[in-house]
């Protein structure tokens, strides 16, 4: 995980870097816009860690996840004059947002004291790594890449919405239905991914509460039916695939195929990478069947190994 979060930290400063330079160049009032988010977004990190540091709590951001995107993108629509595209474009993104939020929140991820509610469980079994035990060292990984390099990766990923400003005079066409078509079906398939492992941790609880016999799934200890027969991480593999679509708005609007916004996308399948690795070392080392269950399903793609 550590070697994860260096590289990581390494790409996020290389990637935009050399995208921004080597693409069309933004006009000024679109460096504006592109200073002011980035303003926005380190003062946000600042105070994800002050806070977290405060209240030993360390999912801060991901409170914040599902939410600053919207913010971003109605932030980026409004300078654009609310024009056909972005306006689009901030409304899925408040869709992805409100659904994406809700869950987390059923999950215990929300609090009426803000800084309160559920941890990431990964963040304390990385604590018990003898790296990570001294609290300076901790402190550093906690501003570097829990609070900075999460931020920062929200807001990149969001930035095709900059783009679609750059093509302002390119009027909606087949590429942004298209893009429009594949983010909905990528969110209701991330929807009924996350109902589906849901409801099974709701029966697991229920089953074991009662005292009653556990069987199949709920013997192994984890779900490996439906879309999760299919994929190891369907909710993961449909997340990537949004801001994936997301992005080809921004081709729509330029006609670039590849153009600076592109860093996000790339960076946040890294990072999904890197944490579904993390994710499965902790359930191999859990359940005695995950591994075969690895061996069988492929982590995001059915059929792609």
């Amino acid at each position: 995980m550590l070697r994860t979060a260096l590289f990581l930290l390494v790409t996020l400063i290389a990637l935009p870097i050399l995208a921004i330079r080597y693409d069309e160049p933004l006009q000024p009032a679109h460096w504006r816009v592109v200073q002011d988010l980035f303003t926005g977004m380190a003062g946000v990190a600042l105070l994800c860690f002050v806070v977290s540091e405060l209240s030993r709590n360390y999912s801060q951001v991901d409170k914040l996840w599902s939410l600053l995107p919207i913010a971003y993108s109605w932030y980026v629509a409004a300078q654009a004059g609310f024009d056909a595209r972005t306006a689009l474009m901030a409304g899925l993104v408040t869709l992805w947002g409100l659904r994406l939020s809700y869950n987390f929140w059923r999950r215990g991820g929300y609090h009426l004291v803000p800084w309160k509610g559920g941890e990431d469980y990964r963040w304390g079994v990385l604590r018990q790594n003898p790296l990570f035990r001294r609290r300076l060292s901790w402190a550093a990984f906690n501003l570097g890449f829990i609070s900075l390099y999460q931020n920062a990766l929200i807001l990149l990923f969001t930035l095709p919405v900059v783009v679609a400003w750059q093509g302002q005079s390119q009027p909606l066409n087949a590429l942004d239905a298209l893009a429009a078509a594949l983010m909905l079906g990528f969110i209701a398939l991330e929807t009924v991914a996350d109902q589906q492992q849901w409801n099974f941790q709701e029966e697991k609880k229920r089953r074991h509460a009662a005292g009653e016999p556990l069987e199949g799934d709920y013997a192994r200890g984890f779900f490996s039916a439906g879309l999760w027969g299919l994929a190891r991480h369907p909710n993961y593999a449909a997340e990537q695939a949004v801001w994936l679509s997301f992005y080809l708005f921004g081709v729509a609007a330029t006609g670039h195929w590849l153009n600076w916004s592109l860093a996000g996308a790339v960076l946040l399948l890294l990072l999904f990478l890197g944490s579904s690795d993390f994710s499965e070392k902790i359930s191999a080392g859990k359940y005695p069947d995950y591994a075969d269950y690895q061996k069988r399903v492929p982590r995001f793609v059915p059929g792609l190994r």
